[in-house]
């Protein structure tokens, strides 16, 4: 009997479990995905001016079209149904919902408005109608970053660079416009181990010395750190590279140069938030100085305050929980063994392992997932329970308005029609008006369109 399988999460992971699954055999798959739009980390992640990256999506459109899979958008487990009805519908469900809530920076002061995490202000200026409306203040010339990976990176660069660098990008209109018409002059990348450790990926790091009007200063006295001989040989390969590329920004910090990119991206290593300054708005971050001994992390005691009006901790994320699912809280991610969770119960990806590796690591996961699914389903186990056609039923009798993947690409075609000259879409960031543009005359004339 075919298989009925459900997908929480339409994110790479997602769909990465559901290519997986198409290669291995018979089984009749629902996407299902709380947004109305697909590709997750892809549309509201990955920074809009790396639109290289974001041409996956491509690959996963191909696997969204295939005669077995259908998209369920704008439907929620928690608010549309309960994990325990969706288990009763489908003789298989895989949890793809990622990680997609901060780590919270647990110093003194974090609570001050102008402490943003990474999640929320990246998902700000990627149009995440999840933050549409989180109007940081950037009223600031310096704004710290606290994190030494490619998401602290890409925070960095979009808040330093030109509108016409942007203007190739998908960022979102009312993120664009605040930046653009900022005084911030300075972003710090705060790292409390030292430039061996950070975990910027050698295309990333190279990026921030091309900038039109920011250029990347590093102190020299940081680079002296030796690389530690517990490395493995693929991560010294990675230190050498990182090392090479942060000594050639230390090299070409001059006058001739900062009078030609004024802006400065600061890489100060060797540096722990202690405390956020202020009275209710953030003033400053105090931050102590380090090292690093026998890879451990410690304080010297010596403080400095860095005045900011905008701090953005870059420091991890975490999955949210949902009612029924066993939860670690400590690693802030489901409790699982190689990806299963129950009978009939599996996640993969983030929510899996925890927000570590790149958009390909989870397609692993995915491999797993089938393996371990054909495992536990042999022998005729299996087949018996209703899927899509007890979904659509209880959607129905709730009336609840959810999204296929042809309503999906009448809004990518009006967000692609509706994009200034260069760049590559303009994002609807609510809701509601993507189900707005979905009524019958306005989804009439936009199919009408070529």
């Amino acid at each position: 009997m075919t298989l009925q399988v459900a997908i929480v999460g339409s994110g790479p992971s997602g769909f990465y479990a559901a290519d997986a699954l198409l290669r291995l055999g018979d089984a009749r798959i629902d996407l299902i995905e709380r947004l109305p739009t697909p590709f997750g980390l892809i549309r509201g992640g990955v920074a809009p001016d790396h639109q290289s990256t974001k041409r996956v999506s491509r690959s996963f459109e191909k696997t969204a079209l295939a005669t077995p899979i259908a998209y369920f958008g704008n439907v929620e487990i928690g608010r549309d149904l309960t994990m325990e009805e969706l288990r009763g519908l489908y003789d298989v469900v895989i949890l793809a919902v990622g990680a997609p809530r901060d780590r919270p920076l647990d110093i003194p002061g974090a609570d001050k408005a102008g402490v943003i995490g990474s999640a929320a202000f990246v998902g700000w200026y990627n149009g995440h109608p999840d933050f549409h409306d989180l109007d940081p203040s950037l009223d600031s010339e310096r704004v710290v970053v606290i994190g030494n990976g490619n998401v602290a990176l890409d925070i960095a660069r979009v808040l330093v660079k030109t509108p016409e660098e942007m203007a190739v990008s998908d960022i979102s209109e009312q993120a664009g416009q605040a930046i653009a018409a900022s005084p911030i002059r300075e972003v710090v990348l705060l790292g409390r181990r030292g430039p061996v450790e950070a975990k910027f990926s050698q295309k990333e790091l190279r990026e921030m010395g091309s900038l039109a009007a920011a250029r990347p200063l590093v102190d020299p006295a940081d680079l002296e750190q030796p690389i530690p001989p517990r490395l493995s040989e693929r991560a010294r390969r990675v230190a050498e590279r990182n090392l090479a590329i942060l000594s050639d920004f230390a090299q070409k910090g001059s006058a001739a140069e900062a009078e030609s990119r004024p802006k400065r991206v600061v890489f100060r290593f060797f540096a722990q938030p202690v405390e956020v300054a202020g009275g209710a708005q953030v003033s400053g971050l105090l931050c102590e100085r380090t090292r690093v001994l026998d890879g451990r992390v410690e304080g010297t005691g010596e403080r400095i305050t860095l005045d900011c009006g905008l701090v953005i901790p870059a420091i991890g994320y975490r999955s949210i929980r949902i009612p029924g699912v066993p939860y670690d809280a400590a690693r802030g991610r489901f409790r699982n063994r190689d990806g299963r969770i129950a009978e009939g119960l599996y996640c993969v990806g983030w929510c899996k392992r925890g927000p570590v590796g790149v958009i390909g690591t989870s397609k692993a996961d995915g491999e797993e997932a089938a393996l371990a699914i054909r495992k536990d389903f042999t022998n005729g186990a299996g087949g018996g329970k209703p899927g899509r056609d007890g979904l659509e039923s209880l959607l129905r009798g709730r009336e609840t308005r959810w999204v296929d993947y042809e309503q999906w690409a009448v809004i990518d075609k009006a967000e692609q029609a509706a994009a200034a000259p260069g760049a590559p879409r303009r994002k609807f960031v609510t809701v509601a008006d993507m189900l707005a543009l979905l009524e019958d005359g306005a989804r009439n004339a936009y199919l009408a369109r070529d």
